[in-house]
């Protein structure tokens, strides 16, 4: 409580526009008078996760809550006040460790433990990783090349969008510069010429962030292309393929399918050092054979974390399946931030999915219960929904 109030007593001081929320289990005293953290925050503690990444939240100050399992892509900074050690540290320290397309780095600030104790920590889990070879960094120079060569766009258009970029602009007035290199790609590349430029320019930006990580010196026209391939490659469309996975889910017989709930092991890597590669320089230009649904992993996951909570697991799936999947694909929110701001797409599908559930309360009690309380399985479904009507 003395940070949440010191923290919450400097933001007041300094006049900023954001705000922390607090998280405990049961009451604690606050001058005298027994609180809960639904009365501190002004909301339901349900929904603690769902307040976090909007505004004008920006601090979330716990003890023992959200230690696990709390998968938030946005976190990226912890600092750590409290003894951590084996697979608590591990479990604590991972929470930073879910990707997003604007976070590059993680920062942990630990007042408390040490290096070895962290470093121990993780030993049981990871061993020595060495890199097979080093990663030739003359390659970028051919990748920009090559990438220039197909005149998809034009240095003129980088250095714009870069400069508007680093002076602030939101990321809905830079995306009309990109608009004439999208129809460039569309129109003058075949769908091999589409792969290749595609393939080469999320390489680019790949290596170059890797070597901008390590390398004693800046690149200014590397930086800068690869700010502007970050942000193009999202805008282009992937080459149309067949979806082999569609009609899979409806052709097994959820009824005789059963996974027999094993016991959960723990997550354990090999005790032997790991060689990796480096980071892959070539383009990697291939067009991508379609991916199956692997839909008896996801059967089995939920079977183990969740089985034992349900009269009838095989039912829940189903519903998530049938009912509450195509309610999110229909939902226009959802699909306009999918299409239009995608950096908002996470907040209104788990937005989607909630309203989703709503007639669950009337239908299925047992499955609207489970996915109010139980905060894992709520990020399940929510998962769950996601991939099933990705493209």
């Amino acid at each position: 409580m003395k940070y949440y109030r010191s923290i919450k007593a400097y933001l007041e001081e300094i006049k900023s526009p954001h705000k922390a929320i607090v998280a405990f289990s049961g009451e604690t005293d606050v001058e005298g008078q027994m609180m809960t953290e639904s009365q501190l925050n002004g909301f339901p503690s349900d929904e603690i996760a769902e307040k976090i990444p909007e505004h004008p939240y920006r601090f979330l100050v716990c003890a023992d809550k959200f230690q696990t399992g709390y998968d938030e892509p946005l976190l990226h900074t912890m600092y750590v006040d409290k003894k951590l050690s084996g697979v608590q540290a591990v479990q604590t320290l991972s929470r930073l460790n879910r990707s997003h397309p604007n976070k590059r780095s993680a920062f942990v600030l630990d007042f408390y433990n040490n290096a070895e104790t962290v470093t121990e920590a993780f030993s049981d889990y990871y061993r020595t990783t060495l890199l097979s070879e080093e990663t030739d960094q003359n390659k970028l120079h051919d990748l920009q090349r090559e990438l220039e060569d197909a005149q998809v766009f034009t240095q003129e258009q980088v250095d714009t969008l870069v400069e508007r970029y680093l002076s602030g602009e939101r990321r809905d007035t830079l995306d009309p510069l990109l608009d004439p290199c999208e129809a460039i790609y569309k129109t003058t590349l075949d769908e091999d010429g589409q792969v290749d430029f595609k393939g080469k320019a999320k390489a680019f930006v790949r290596t170059y962030d890797f070597l901008a990580s390590i390398l004693p010196y800046s690149n200014g026209s590397w930086e800068k292309l690869s700010i502007f391939l970050t942000m193009l490659v999202r805008k282009l469309p992937a080459p149309k393929e067949e979806d082999l996975s569609k009609g899979i889910l409806d052709a097994i017989n959820m009824d005789s399918y059963r996974v027999e709930k094993q016991e959960r092991l723990k997550i354990m890597l090999g005790d032997e050092d790991a060689e990796i590669e480096p980071s892959p320089t070539g383009g990697g230009g291939a067009k991508p054979q379609p991916e199956l649904v692997r839909l008896s992993e996801i059967l089995q996951t939920f079977n183990e974390q969740f089985g034992t909570l349900f009269t009838d697991a095989d039912r829940i799936f189903r519903r998530i399946q049938e009912d509450v999947a195509p309610a999110v694909e229909k939902d226009e929110a959802y699909q306009n931030a999918k299409t239009n701001t995608p950096g908002k797409s996470r907040l209104e599908l788990t937005a989607a999915v909630k309203k989703a559930m709503g007639p669950m309360l009337r239908d299925d009690t047992e499955f609207y219960k489970q996915f109010v309380q139980n905060d894992s399985f709520k990020r399940f479904v929510t998962d769950f929904v996601a991939e099933l009507i990705s493209e």
